[in-house]
């Protein structure tokens, strides 16, 4: 069973719709510009710092935004809520055991998922 997609990879898969009106066009791009200016990329997500990591079929770490993330949570809903007007489901996770931390920072955590962490 594969992970679910995440809304970033979602809201891009829309923003590349050949039939997308202008509107929707216009508010995914000033989300995704504040995402790109406002939250870091992360260097890796996983674990993994053998040669060619990136190349290799192992488990990906999932981002997670800290509940103290406040204008980064608010600006995710509205993101979600556009592409649900849009088709695509995006279902909001909580855990409290993520997995083991591969990034953090002070809006995010990228962790490899443990074994029974809900992922799917």
């Amino acid at each position: 069973m594969q992970a679910r997609e995440g809304f970033f990879g979602a809201a891009y898969e829309l923003r590349g719709q050949p039939d997308i009106d202008q509107h929707t066009l216009d508010r995914l791009e000033d989300s995704l510009a504040w995402f790109r200016q406002n939250l870091a990329v992360p260097p890796r997500f996983n674990l993994s710092r053998s040669k060619g990591f990136y190349r290799k079929q192992t488990t990906q770490g999932l981002s997670w935004f800290k509940p103290t993330a406040t204008d980064h949570l608010a600006r995710a809903y509205d993101l979600a809520a556009l592409l649900g007007r849009h088709g695509h489901h995006v279902e909001v996770m909580k855990s409290s055991r993520l997995g083991y931390v591969v990034y953090e920072d002070e809006y995010q955590i990228i962790a490899e998922p443990f074994s029974d962490t809900a992922t799917r």
